[in-house]
């Protein structure tokens, strides 16, 4: 007879804080309640399509999170995590049946959304969904902060680095699409085994030595001193392509945080990526970071509203205290109780947990008869 796998609820409660820090960082952006669609495309919002609605075979569509709430109740949904500059589709054209019950009046479609397979169900380089009921290998999945698909580690062409969660990841068909990545890769990127580092030097090379028009008394002139002629007609872009430092072009590429920026601004690389559809990565409250840090802040803010502390309010300062000290006083204990059973590698039982609530309950009852008694 094998032995029955179990964890303790001390597990079982940080895994549950966890989920729902989770939950925050990604839904606490976005409005719940009401259709985005007013606001037009979205600089970054949580996103379902609905295979009920948009089975594969017709045309991808992606509903906002009110409307997965609102709309599509008991239908099969497709988390599609966040993406950006993205108008709610929820009703119009692409929804033969469906009317939005939050905001029917949509144009028939939001020609400036982008669609990938990620609207059908499935994920990565492998097109597989996810999870895949077929696939018994555990692999986190990481979404390509160019084109938005989910890639597992294992299909990324390198080593996933430590702090991943920290990072932006460009897939390798990204970069190859825009050549220019991989001079930045080369210089600011996280190394790795795929992606080793190497310098093309001439024997002779200056490349890197300041000019003789910038050097002042051995130095280089700092940059505030050169002429605005000059500053503006720098660009940091080709200042990296003349250093002739390149980076293995395979494999997906990771950037540290900060790394945006540190990109080039100058009006020539403004125009090169409003043309390659790559603004954004000028844009450090792009990120996903960013976006999960104002959910986070929002749901902080929320709590303030919390309708435990509303009830609260309308206590006396007695009552208030003795509430308070109570919550206090049996958070303590659960965790005094718990540890007792992670000390001596216990697994806590439903009747476990069931006797600690009579106890509380058995104390709370000599502590009112007490209470009478005194006042008798």
């Amino acid at each position: 007879m094998c032995e029955e796998q179990t964890v303790s609820l001390v597990d079982v409660l940080e895994e549950d804080e966890e989920l729902e820090e989770e939950a925050s960082a990604v839904l606490a952006g976005s409005d719940s309640d009401h259709c985005s669609y007013p606001q037009g495309y979205v600089k970054r919002q949580a996103l379902y399509a609905c295979n009920t609605c948009t089975p594969k075979g017709g045309e991808a569509a992606g509903v906002c999170l009110a409307c997965s709430y609102k709309c599509h109740e008991g239908h099969d949904l497709f988390e599609l995590y966040t993406k950006r500059n993205f108008r709610c589709d929820c009703g119009n054209r692409k929804f033969t049946e469906l009317k939005c019950k939050l905001y029917p009046d949509k144009d028939e479609v939001n020609s400036l959304n982008k669609y990938s397979h990620n609207f059908f169900g499935v994920y990565c380089t492998c097109s597989r969904p996810y999870p895949d009921p077929d696939d018994q290998v555990e692999d986190e999945m990481i979404q390509c902060v160019v084109c938005e698909d989910w890639l597992h580690g294992r299909h990324l062409g390198c080593a996933v680095p430590d702090c991943v969660e920290l990072q932006e990841m460009i897939c390798e068909s990204c970069m190859n699409k825009n050549p220019f990545l991989w001079t930045y890769a080369a210089h600011l990127a996280v190394p790795g085994p795929a992606a080793q580092v190497k310098e093309e030097r001439e024997a002779d090379s200056n490349t890197d030595l300041p000019n003789k028009d910038e050097q002042v008394g051995g130095g280089v002139e700092p940059r505030c001193k050169r002429s605005r002629e000059e500053a503006e007609s720098s660009c940091g872009l080709k200042e990296l392509q003349a250093r002739r430092q390149e980076r293995v072009r395979s494999g997906a590429v990771f950037w540290p945080s900060a790394w945006r920026s540190k990109l080039c601004s100058c009006s020539a690389c403004q125009e090169h990526l409003s043309k390659a559809d790559l603004s954004f990565l000028l844009d450090e409250s792009d990120t996903v970071l960013a976006y999960e840090k104002k959910g986070k802040n929002n749901e902080q803010k929320q709590e303030g509203h919390d309708p435990l502390m509303s009830a609260l309010d309308n206590l006396n300062r007695v009552q208030q205290l003795e509430i308070i000290h109570g919550y206090n006083d049996m958070k303590t204990e659960l965790k005094d109780f718990l540890q007792r059973f992670a000390a001596e590698g216990k697994v806590v039982t439903p009747d476990d947990i069931r006797q600690f609530f009579e106890q509380q309950q058995s104390r709370k009852r000599r502590r009112v008869d007490a209470g009478r008694f005194y006042c008798t």
